[in-house]
């Protein structure tokens, strides 16, 4: 019996070696894929041409704040925690961001069955100016900033000016001058955001 007991040992042994190898082997794979996964969508904003994050929001939390929607109901940035937000500062009077919005459009339109958030806060002075600029309705979430107070606290003095903000709640990359935010790579960079 002992002689059993001791020729099932190697056995046993090489068993849980191959076990060991492949737990070993799958978790270098799952961890080479995410990786890969990273890289890709750190490629995608790169295609986007990001400015440099100023330096105040560089490693920072992105500045909170509170505004309404269309129909009054009270948006802050805090409340969108755990999901990317595309954050784009613009006004029906400045011609590149009225070129940009079909895109941004576009964007969110791709975004609907995920949890980003595309949203266009807007320095124009009144809704009857965006409502009749929106004709149609809108993807994209807009809101309303006629003292551009928001925007000073990100630092935008030109218009567009977008920043990405990652599901942690911190500026990611930042976007000066309109971009094509149909793109694939848009869509990628801010599912990266995560």
């Amino acid at each position: 019996m002992a002689a059993a007991a001791n020729s099932s040992t190697p056995r046993r042994l090489a068993g849980l070696v191959v076990v060991a190898a492949m737990a070993f082997f799958s978790y270098r794979f799952v961890q080479a894929a995410h990786q890969s996964s990273q890289v890709a969508r750190t490629a995608a904003c790169r295609a986007l041409e990001p400015a440099p994050v100023p330096a105040a929001l560089d490693g920072r939390e992105a500045p909170d704040f509170e505004l309404a929607d269309g129909s009054g109901r009270k948006v802050s940035l805090r409340s969108l925690r755990g999901r990317p937000v595309l954050l784009n500062f613009w006004a029906t009077w400045c011609p590149p961001c009225v070129q940009e919005v079909p895109s941004l459009e576009s964007l969110a339109t791709q975004l609907e069955t995920s949890d980003a958030v595309v949203l266009a806060v807007s320095g124009d002075e009144n809704w009857d100016t965006l409502r009749s600029f929106f004709r149609g309705g809108s993807k994209v979430s807009a809101l309303l900033d006629p003292s551009q107070e928001v925007a000073k606290r990100y630092g935008t003095v030109k218009l567009p000016e977008t920043y990405l903000i990652d599901a942690s709640g911190r500026v990611r990359h930042y976007f000066i001058n309109q971009r094509d935010w149909s793109k694939p790579e848009a869509v990628a960079c801010v599912e990266g955001a995560r």
